[in-house]
């Protein structure tokens, strides 16, 4: 893996993103409703040109987009990503005319968009979805079941979602749609969560789709899932390692100036070396991050692998680093309103959603193990290569002896015709 450091254009970015963060966003942040979509900061968003950015970036953009702002303000960093999250299946795969319909308003925050994935009964198991799209008879689809745990449900104005086309296919049989809010049968109702996302459930009493509202090909939505989850998946973990590096600036400013036992929290050993351990374990979440985004970028084959290993180590820190600062802060961190209480409800969700850590570790590993199993398999043909080639070469050696020996013999040479020792 290539040594991995942002240039003076990225890090100039970063700042001014947390500039921006800080004086427009957070403030229509507070005013929001916790759980509700905030549509007025999601049109903010879209007024300082983050989500066309957003759709413009590559991987490592949005991975500095999303801790920039997470350092600063987790509501606007939700918020982009579920817009992002919703709308790129559209931009990605939608018809001309679906993306000259959605993708003006959705990048300019007018439009509020869903990713309809989850069921009660598949979460992890994207692929063992039920939500049923049974064929009408006239070339569309009704769509039956409900969806829950859904980016800005149910007051998004449409939603990419995922439906059950081939029944018994497995991630085969799965079709992406595209279906506005006011189609006909379609409800649901907000969640109230341990952080303050917008979430909710959607539910299907027959809602009409039709040909014109796939998103990509029948029974090929897996793909249009997988391809969006990979691109943010790595950005989950730069979510986390923003809130790690928040944690981590709290922390290190209160122990530097709180009193204690004579001097201040900074003095005692226990304190300074959990702060450099949490340091520590954010800089390497962040470069696991920033190497998973690049090799996205490149188009490098094991990103799904890379990028399992981005979020699992992110979102694990940022929960150690969270709960550490916490602990460093004592009694003041589990008051309301405090900055790392607000953290330590945030910080849980990501360990969960596009991939729970232990799916990321399951990725992983299959991963590492096909690998090692087509190494082993490259290994046994280089070494069957390599007896055959030496085969051949004992061959035309005895090939060779035989014709010198015939040349001896037709020359009038005697031949001594010993078998060569085994």
């Amino acid at each position: 893996m290539p040594a991995f450091s942002l240039d003076t254009e990225q890090t100039t970015w970063c700042a001014e993103l947390r500039t921006l963060a800080a004086e427009h966003l957070k403030p229509l942040a507070e005013r929001g409703e916790p759980g509700r979509v905030n549509r007025p900061l999601v049109a903010a968003l879209g007024d300082l040109g983050l989500l066309s950015r957003l759709f413009e970036a590559g991987a490592l953009d949005l991975c500095l987009l999303r801790e920039s702002l997470a350092r600063v303000c987790t509501e606007a960093e939700t918020a982009l990503a579920l817009q992002g999250l919703g709308t790129h299946p559209v931009a990605a795969f939608g018809t001309p005319a679906q993306r000259a319909r959605w993708l003006p308003g959705a990048t300019a925050g007018r439009a509020v968009a869903a990713f309809a994935l989850s069921e009660p009964g598949a979460g992890s198991d994207a692929a063992a979805l039920a939500l049923d799209a049974v064929p009408d008879g006239h070339g569309g689809w009704r769509l039956h079941g409900e969806k829950r745990w859904i980016s800005n449900a149910p007051e998004a104005d449409f939603a990419t979602v995922f439906a059950r086309t081939t029944p018994g296919a497995g991630s085969r049989g799965v079709t992406a749609f595209l279906v506005p809010a006011d189609r006909p049968g379609l409800g649901g109702e907000p969640l109230d969560m341990l952080a303050p996302h917008a979430l909710g459930t959607l539910t299907f009493d027959g809602v009409p789709v039709g040909p014109d509202d796939l998103l990509g090909a029948p029974d090929q939505g897996f793909r249009v899932a997988m391809h969006t989850l990979n691109l943010f998946r790595p950005s989950v973990g730069a979510f986390a390692v923003g809130m790690a590096q928040a944690a981590l600036d709290a922390a290190l400013a209160h122990t530097a100036d709180r009193p204690a036992f004579g001097g201040v929290l900074a003095d005692l050993q226990a304190v300074s070396h959990r702060i450099a351990e949490m340091a520590t374990r954010t800089e390497a979440a962040r470069l696991l991050v920033h190497a998973a985004a690049s090799a996205y970028d490149r188009g490098d084959p094991d990103v799904p692998r890379r990028s399992a290993m981005a979020k699992l180590l992110a979102t694990e820190t940022a929960q150690y680093v969270v709960d550490s600062a916490v602990q460093l802060h004592g009694a003041a961190a589990l008051q309301r309103g405090h900055l790392l209480e607000h953290l330590y409800r945030e910080v849980r969700a990501p360990r969960i959603y596009e991939g729970a850590t232990e799916v990321q570790r399951t990725i992983i590993a299959r991963d590492l193990y096909a690998r090692h199993r087509e190494e082993r398999h490259r290994e046994e043909r280089h070494r069957e290569e390599r007896d055959r080639e030496e085969r051949l070469r004992e061959e035309r050696l005895r090939e060779e002896r035989l014709r010198e020996e015939r040349l001896r013999e037709d020359q009038g040479h005697p031949v001594d015709r010993k078998e060569p020792a085994p």
